[in-house]
């Protein structure tokens, strides 16, 4: 079975792990046999970009194409604004971009599916190439089309409408999103399916990423982009209060994002200085062997479609604290491999990192079921296995 993969979100030179948990799925799809080809579409970068944001001039240096762990990735251009600017449109300018070198995989590599990772831009692009192909066409949902671009416009939203009624099946990565789209969008009720993110093999493999807490004390750890919605300004307020209580306390986080600033002056003003340490963005295999050397992964993020980091702390044994309510409710059942606070609540999140804290044996029988839940159920082996029921199921309703 081939399967033509549309995702922008893709590892690159610009950023090696954007997208990494797609890539992670097009491995080990083509492990149980399927062959992957990806076009990855690119921002173009014109003259005066570059000279404004060294994101774009970054943008220009992107190869055409690459191979990634065998597989052929296409980077073509397509016209995109910044900021944001038209963004309901894109799925147009996306089409207009990636067109002429999907005719020429299509030359040599008659693709039998079309995926698309995200409805809008990439979905909308796929629908529009749909037209001429007319294969089974998947969309995968990850959270910024239901929790963002659902409640941009009323273009959006129609958007979003089509794309949903154009494809054969709708796979969202967790129970909150495939309500969502339900809730939004009635019509697409039997088209759903939920099939949860997994953890690679190198994170699976215990020893791989097993070593010794580094920090020499008890050491909390996010993962994250720096946005608002990531919860790291409550667990910077949350290790105020506890610092009192545990003076060697070390929190520790990687990533890198527009609050970036703001979370350095608030680490300033709540005297932690000593107690926090931004190592900014670090690749995936760096950012696993730093959660191995912490005690407890804690990302109260109030706005997540699943987060594939929570799965990957547990996989390395480490009790993860989250949130009620957000897409890793599939996973976490609290008090027995995890924790779930309540959304923005410092109090709900002081508790729970005080008792891990001073009950260190709980806290490694939490991370051993953690462990095991996603060894079970959580890899992207498993994710592959459930993706291609659904290739085999499109296909045979196209016949």
């Amino acid at each position: 079975m081939k399967i033509l993969i549309i995702s922008h979100m893709y590892p690159s030179t610009f950023n090696n792990i954007s997208g990494i948990f797609v890539h992670h799925q097009a491995r080990e799809l083509i492990k149980i046999g399927c062959e992957v080809k990806v076009v990855s579409p690119v921002p173009l970068e014109v003259f005066p970009m570059r000279l404004l944001s060294s994101r774009w001039k970054a943008y220009s240096e992107i190869p055409k194409s690459k191979i990634i762990d065998g597989i052929e990735v296409y980077y073509p251009r397509y016209i995109c604004f910044p900021k944001g600017y038209l963004f309901e449109y894109l799925g147009y300018f996306m089409y207009l971009g990636i067109r002429k070198i999907v005719g020429k995989i299509y030359e040599q590599f008659k693709f039998d599916i079309i995926h698309a990772h995200v409805a809008l831009p990439d979905g909308d692009a796929a629908m529009l190439l749909n037209n001429k192909y007319k294969k089974p066409l998947i969309v995968t949902i990850h959270g910024q089309d239901l929790q963002h671009t659902l409640y941009l416009n009323k273009k959006a939203v129609e958007s979003l409408k089509q794309v949903f009624l154009s494809v054969d099946k709708i796979i969202t990565i967790s129970s909150k999103l495939k309500n969502i789209a339900i809730n939004a969008f009635p019509f697409c009720n039997n088209k759903v399916s939920v099939i949860n993110n997994g953890v690679p093999p190198e994170v699976i493999i215990k020893d791989e990423c097993q070593t010794e807490n580094s920090y020499k004390a008890k050491t909390i750890m996010s993962v994250s982009s720096l946005t608002t919605t990531k919860g790291i300004d409550l667990n910077l307020k949350a290790i105020s209060i506890l610092i009192k209580k545990y003076p060697d306390l070390k929190y520790v986080v990687i990533g890198d994002g527009i609050e970036m600033a703001k979370l350095k002056k608030l680490t300033i003003d709540l005297d932690l200085n000593g107690s926090v340490t931004f190592l900014g963005q670090l690749n995936h295999n760096e950012a696993m062997k730093k959660i191995a050397e912490s005690d407890i992964f804690s990302l109260p993020s109030w706005n997540e479609g699943f987060g594939v980091v929570y799965i990957e702390a547990m996989a390395l044994e480490k009790p993860v604290i989250a949130c009620v309510g957000e897409g890793i409710t599939d996973v976490i059942e609290h008090g027995k491999n995890g924790f779930l606070v309540k959304p923005k609540d410092i109090e709900d999140l002081v508790k729970i990192i005080d008792y891990l804290l001073s009950n260190s044996e709980e806290c490694k029988k939490i991370g051993e079921l953690a462990r095991q839940t996603v060894v079970e159920n959580y890899t992207w082996g498993k994710n592959a296995e459930r993706t291609l029921t659904i290739y085999k199921e499109v296909m045979q309703n196209a016949k």
